[in-house]
């Protein structure tokens, strides 16, 4: 019989073997002596207290379930399993985090829109902007984003959710573009930088939106407000977090956050293979600390 600790992946259905490149994953930590496969977070056939520990990774259908995988997490958590924090996932499933971290961290400029004020604030954000981004306040992957350069935009039909974020467009997406900053246990172990494509109403980075992405040596002042920016988050919420990914834009020659990743960060394992081992490091560290 094996004593080697076990650990699950936490996916979705749709991707039941993990983000790209996720066989890497259990690889790495079998290579650390940690027995892992990957699991489906909504299977209720799943044991998860079975498990010595759950690492949240690529369930990417959260959004459309949020009360239930909030819940889920909650389970995990109260089980003594979870890697993270559940109640740090449920404030970053909400972008109007952005507004908190902004009381002590450089944030690309965010107001917070419902419905009822959606035209208003699209009217006064177009005139102090010119062109303006609005995104749903519970999201990923990018979809429901918005570019809109006037109040009647056709563009604002495909607008998604029913309460967004409403940021300037910020023209270095498409030029020095994002970065991407994977910190692990308080330290950055790497970087992705990501540019978007030169369409007019498009912002994403991500490759099936047409942007480009490759892996990068670490920039120092990147760096250096990544991991503030992680402390910063657990400070705020009861201790360091074991991992994380700060994404970053330069904004009138400033580096400011665009966004943090604490529920379930790509690691990017086909551009970064080396992420799964450093995530593998992270896991045993949490292991031998329980």
């Amino acid at each position: 019989m094996s004593t080697r600790p076990t650990v699950l992946l936490a996916t979705f259905d749709l991707l039941p073997a993990g983000e790209g490149g996720g066989h890497l994953l259990p690889e790495a930590l079998g290579a650390a002596g940690v027995d892992a496969s990957w699991a489906v977070w909504s299977d209720p056939a799943v044991d998860w207290a079975a498990a010595d520990l759950v690492a949240v990774r690529s369930t990417w259908d959260y959004h459309r379930r949020l009360p239930a995988f909030l819940a889920w997490t909650r389970r995990v958590e109260a089980d003594g399993h979870l890697l993270g924090n559940a109640a740090v996932m449920a404030w970053n499933a909400d972008k109007s985090y952005l507004l908190d971290l902004a009381e002590d961290l450089p944030v690309v400029p965010t107001e917070l829109v419902d419905a009822p004020g959606l035209v208003p604030a699209l009217e006064a954000g177009l005139a102090r902007h010119g062109t303006v981004v609005l995104k749903p306040r519970t999201g990923a992957g990018g979809t429901g984003v918005v570019v809109a350069s006037r109040s009647d935009d056709p563009r604002l039909s495909a607008l998604g959710g029913d309460a967004w974020l409403l940021q300037p467009l910020v023209a270095s997406v498409r030029t020095t573009g994002e970065r991407s900053l994977f910190v692990l246990d308080g330290r950055v172990v790497s970087q992705v930088d990501k540019v978007a494509a030169g369409e007019d109403d498009e912002v994403r980075v991500h490759p099936r939106y047409g942007g480009m992405m490759r892996p990068v040596a670490p920039d120092p002042a990147a760096v250096a407000l990544a991991e503030r920016t992680m402390a910063v988050v657990g400070e705020r919420h009861g201790g360091p977090l074991p991992y994380g990914r700060v994404d970053l834009l330069e904004v009138h020659g400033e580096l400011c956050v665009s966004e943090v990743e604490v529920i379930e960060p790509g690691l990017y394992l086909d551009l970064v293979p080396g992420n799964a081992t450093a995530f593998a490091a992270t896991v045993v560290r949490a292991l031998a600390a329980r």
